[in-house]
């Protein structure tokens, strides 16, 4: 009864009628869910491009993933891939304090790797403004980009910050009895907390 307790007290605080309070409460199932539908939805396309490069054999300037064959101006621009990478950093900043015990610190991984990311695109999308690349080079660079190439050194990325990010959603959706009693969503599955009890 006293985990109960403690739970209903920490949703109490968590919720505390802001729009970040409610969405790591009430409202954080639901916002993961939405925030996973951006993620796949962005491995998707860098899927994609992979197959255009290493199945179809189409050129690296010529595969631009699905999104590139309609909008080819919009995947070029080094803003689009800046932008994605600031929503993804935030939105793992801002859906943290829902995660509590393991999930969190597999997610606060993610965010680290998130963080390097997204100054990696933060130094390309200035080369991009200011019009000088680094290191002279004809395209605008990232640091890592100058041991691997762009497309691989992206998946790379992705790879890095999903791989913690899942593992920090399987034991949100999965806590063990500690972390479970601290939740303050309804993210983990009611069959395994019931089995907790």
């Amino acid at each position: 009864m006293l985990a109960k307790t403690s739970a209903a007290t920490l949703h109490a605080e968590m919720d505390d009628g802001s729009l970040l309070g409610k969405l790591n409460s009430q409202w954080h199932e639901k916002a993961l869910w939405a925030f996973m539908v951006i993620v796949l939805a962005h491995w998707a396309e860098h899927l994609f491009q992979a197959f255009q490069i290493y199945v179809l054999g189409w050129p690296v300037p010529e595969s631009l993933g699905m999104l590139g064959m309609v909008y080819p101006w919009l995947v070029k621009s080094e803003l689009m891939h800046y932008s994605y990478a600031l929503v993804m950093l935030l939105c793992i900043w801002f859906l943290r304090k829902g995660f509590v015990g393991q999930s969190y610190t597999w997610w606060m991984i993610a965010f680290w790797i998130q963080f390097w990311h997204h100054i990696e695109h933060f130094l390309l999308q200035a080369q991009a403004l200011v019009g000088a690349n680094l290191f002279n080079a004809p395209v605008p660079m990232s640091i890592v980009q100058l041991i691997i190439p762009r497309v691989e050194l992206h998946l790379i990325y992705n790879s890095l910050v999903f791989i913690p990010m899942v593992i920090g959603m399987y034991y949100h959706m999965f806590p063990n009895k500690q972390d479970a009693a601290q939740m303050t969503c309804s993210c983990a599955v009611k069959s395994h907390v019931a089995a907790l009890q």
